[in-house]
């Protein structure tokens, strides 16, 4: 398979060894602030004098949304992780024709993070019929970091609130005293140069249960970024990451 990369950072060149190591192809590389070697283009006008078969990309929140739709425009296929545009999620399935293109999109690549958000929904569930314990969401990432709170703890605050009827809405970041007993704190740290760790945590009068993912490296997002795009290849439509990790593990 023939990869095209846009977005050439920390995460795209993770990208680029998973995709040699799984005996793929690089197409092209495209960044517009990048002046690495490695670069081919500036723009994604380049890509339609290119040939390949999946884009990546790992850029930023900004082009995020007009790159989607430039991929669909032009019948590409492409795999999003790009996070900080899903508030315009539903614009974008207004404007693109899935039977014409393959997108999937996910704020985070990690087959181990999916097994997690399985673990939490189906926690989430249970704590449903148990009203004594409560919830929260904690994000920790690198310093760096353009968005927050991360795509991921979106994603977990979206599993929290489908599955615990009691909660109702969210309160994100430092709570100003209070929060309502219906109300979801998500919470967002910046430190260092953590890849990122994501925790919910279930707490009660007796005790405490914590669902809890750290990751070691970016190399477990890059590989899953990598697995789906090998399955996105020669299908037409719009997925999410949950439609690739149900095929994936069969469930």
């Amino acid at each position: 398979m023939r990869i095209a990369l846009v977005g050439y950072g920390k995460m795209g060149r993770m990208i680029k060894q998973s995709a040699l190591c799984s005996s793929h192809e690089i197409a092209a590389i495209i960044d517009p602030f990048s002046d690495d070697a490695d670069v081919t283009g500036k723009s994604l006008a380049s890509l339609q004098s290119c040939d390949f078969d999946v884009v990546i990309d790992f850029s930023c929140p900004s082009s995020a949304y007009e790159n989607i739709l430039f991929y669909a425009e032009h019948g590409m296929s492409a795999v999003i992780g790009t996070t900080g545009w899903y508030s315009r999620l539903d614009e974008i399935k207004s404007r693109i024709d899935p039977n014409a293109c393959s997108i999937l999109y996910s704020g985070n690549f990690s087959i181990g993070v999916a097994m997690m958000m399985k673990t939490v929904a189906y926690i989430s569930r249970l704590m449903d019929k148990v009203p004594s314990y409560d919830v929260c969401i904690e994000e920790v990432h690198h310093r760096a970091k353009a968005d927050s709170p991360s795509g991921t703890a979106e994603m977990l605050k979206e599993i929290v609130l489908e599955n615990i009827g009691r909660k109702k809405s969210t309160v994100y970041g430092n709570a100003e005293g209070r929060i309502g007993e219906d109300e979801l704190q998500v919470a967002s740290i910046r430190l260092g140069s953590v890849s990122g760790i994501h925790d919910v945590i279930f707490d009660s009068d007796a005790d405490t249960i914590e669902i809890k993912h750290s990751a070691r490296s970016r190399k477990g997002f890059a590989d899953g970024a990598v697995k789906a795009a090998s399955w996105i290849y020669g299908r037409k439509g719009f997925f999410s990451f949950d439609d690739f990790i149900n095929d994936f593990l069969g469930v």
